[in-house]
Parts: structure tokens; C-alpha cells; sequence
């Protein structure tokens, strides 16, 4: 089989999961958050200091990090098991709000009394005249300062561990806001693998020791860019390489934005993806959009190779997407399925 009829193979084998997917259950452990967006334009600077002054015409909320990615887990057509907490305020309580109204049971997340709920803002301008070029002007995050109670955290864990009874696979999304730790983390990997369900991890680069003997790590370009110059490796290959090795990863796939993804695998070729969106704007999200579909894939026992595939589409679809709060769907993510078989078949005319 040639490349193009390999593609085409793999493209048609996930076009019929996400029309079989079923209501198979993923449990998801991790910190939330809460993600405001204000849009305006910016046509003057401040008088009084050199940055822009954004006028705002248009402020949205959604859940992000694991909450986001429940939500994409959700619109999929699976069923999500979701351990997490949140503060005692109005951003908590507008999580666990919009979580319910999608549908996903909001039981698993724990509202902790006298703390703040992790709040990314982010403010988006232009000029009047080009509203259609919005950018990112400024993020302020917003959270708490204490330490996440180890009773809160061990009760998390032990939740999650007796989801995973009848799950067909974890993600674990890790901020480093307190949810994991090494302690939780090692035991619902080794329960995950005695269970024998994939493992998926979307760690911080400072907390990467929590991701030990995960299936399938997710990293960005540039962070693995930064453990090779550490490293003082010749490329990102042989720094992924030492990476997978030192942690005992299954996988490792690092989400380059515009410049596609790539699978990195012991004793394997890196496998490279290239994008294939046509007009990327924006790429927030892209974390939760690539675990989402891995656990998707892998859950329903699709190769890592596959895997990789239905991730690279599904941020092709967050790079094209026109908001930045927008989560992949399954009805979006069949549609550029689609196209990109069509694509294929035109190539090989």
C-alpha cells in the first residue's frame, strides 16, 4: 500500500468512528478553569502609557483545560467522568453551569470553600477598520494562591480510580494547579495500565516526572524546542527520544500549530503530519482538541498512528475555527474528515 492509499485507509477508518463512536465512558481528571474572552477594537494608545486602549464591544465565557475538553469528549458522543474542583465563586459556579447545560454531570468536581477558580483572560483587538484581524492584546490569569487540600486532591484520585472500572480510557490534563500530584498521578497510570486502558497526559513541562509511564504524552513544538537546547541534543527528534526513554512514555506527540503534528515513538521514525487548514487564525485550544481526540481514538482501539491522524484534524478544525472558545464537535470534525478525503482523491487524479 502506497502512501495515498494508506492515507485514504486511515482517513476512512476514522470517519467510521466518529459514526460508530458509540457512548463508551473516558474518565478525565484535571484542573479547570474558567476562559473569558473580551473582543473590542483598539484604535488609540493610552495617554498616559504606551498600550492600546480596547474598547469592548463583544465578552464571552467558556470552561477550559479539562472542563474543555469534556466538552469535546461530550459533543463526540462519548460519556466523560469528569474529577476536578473549583473555588467557592461566580467563575466556579459558571463552570459547573455550563458543564450541566452540555449535558455532563458535574458531580465529580469538587467546590472547595475560600478559593478562587483558575480564570484565564484574555482581551482580542484591532482596529475598527479590521475587525476580521483581531489579535491578542493581553492575558491576565486569575487563581488561587493557596494549595489545592490534600483531602480534596486523594478524594479526586479515588473517584477517579473507581471510574476507571468501566472506562475505556483516562486523560489526565494537567496544569499544575493542584488536582495531580506524583503521588495520584503513579497510581491511576499503574491502575490505568493494569486495567489495560490507554493512558493520555497533557502535562506541564514542570511537572513531567507526574507523567511516568503515560501511553501517549502531548507537548507543543516549542516546549520539546526548549528540552532540546537544554539537553544539548542536535534535534527534537533525538530530544524526544531521551524524553520517551527517561519517562517510560508509549508515545509522544508534539502539536506544532501550522506546522502539523509529529509522533514520536521508541525505536520508530518521527511521523509527521503537515496542516492542512487553509487558513489558520488562532490555535487556543489545541491541547485539549488533540487529547480529546486521542482519547476518542484510542479508546475505541484505533492505533496510535490513527490516533495521531484524528488529533492532527481535529486541530486543523481549532486552527480554522473564527472563535477561540469553540470546541471540536463531532459534526465539524466529520465535515473536514471529509474534505480531506476529497482532497486526497483530487491529488491522485
Amino acid at each position: 500500500m502506497d502512501g495515498s492509499e494508506e492515507r485514504a485507509a486511515t482517513l476512512k477508518r476514522l470517519r467510521i468512528l466518529l459514526d460508530d463512536v458509540g457512548s463508551s465512558k473516558i474518565t478525565l481528571i484535571g484542573d479547570v478553569m474558567l476562559d473569558r474572552f473580551h473582543h473590542g477594537y483598539a484604535n488609540n494608545l493610552d495617554s498616559t502609557a504606551p498600550v492600546p486602549v480596547l474598547k469592548i464591544l463583544q465578552s464571552e465565557e467558556t470552561p477550559g483545560a479539562a472542563a474543555h475538553i469534556a466538552m469535546g469528549l461530550n459533543s463526540l458522543g462519548l460519556k466523560i467522568s469528569l474529577h476536578s474542583s473549583v473555588g467557592d465563586d461566580r467563575e466556579g459556579r459558571v463552570i459547573i453551569e455550563k458543564l450541566s447545560g452540555h449535558g455532563i454531570d458535574p458531580s465529580g468536581i469538587a467546590v472547595v470553600p475560600d478559593r478562587s477558580t483558575l480564570t484565564k483572560i484574555r482581551f482580542y483587538g484591532s482596529r475598527e477598520s479590521l475587525l476580521d484581524k483581531s489579535q491578542i492584546l493581553l492575558q491576565a490569569d486569575r487563581g488561587p494562591r493557596e494549595d489545592l487540600p490534600d483531602s480534596v486532591r486523594e478524594s479526586l484520585t479515588k473517584q477517579a480510580m473507581s471510574s476507571l472500572v468501566d472506562s475505556c480510557a483516562i486523560v489526565l490534563s494537567d496544569y499544575d494547579k493542584g488536582v495531580l500530584n506524583a503521588t495520584g498521578a503513579r497510581a491511576l497510570i499503574d491502575a490505568a495500565r493494569d486495567a489495560e486502558l490507554p493512558v493520555i497526559m497533557d502535562p506541564k513541562l514542570t511537572g513531567l516526572d507526574r507523567s511516568r509511564g503515560a501511553d501517549v504524552v502531548l507537548f507543543e513544538k516549542r516546549g520539546l524546542e526548549l528540552l532540546s537546547r537544554r539537553q544539548m541534543t542536535s534535534d527534537s527528534a533525538d530530544a524526544a527520544k531521551n524524553l520517551i526513554e527517561e519517562y517510560g512514555w508509549g508515545a509522544m506527540l508534539v502539536l506544532g500549530g501550522i506546522n502539523g503534528v509529529t509522533l514520536y515513538q521508541a525505536g520508530l521514525d518521527p511521523m509527521h503530519i503537515p496542516c492542512a487548514a487553509p487558513a489558520p487564525v488562532q490555535q487556543i485550544g489545541l491541547h485539549d482538541a488533540a487529547a480529546t481526540a486521542l482519547a476518542t481514538a484510542l479508546g475505541n482501539d484505533l492505533s496510535i498512528t490513527d490516533a495521531a491522524a484524528l488529533a492532527a484534524a481535529a486541530c486543523e478544525c481549532v486552527l480554522s475555527a473564527e472563535a477561540s472558545h469553540e470546541f471540536v464537535n463531532r459534526t465539524t470534525l466529520g465535515l473536514w474528515l471529509d474534505e480531506l478525503a476529497w482532497q486526497l482523491r483530487i491529488s491522485d487524479r
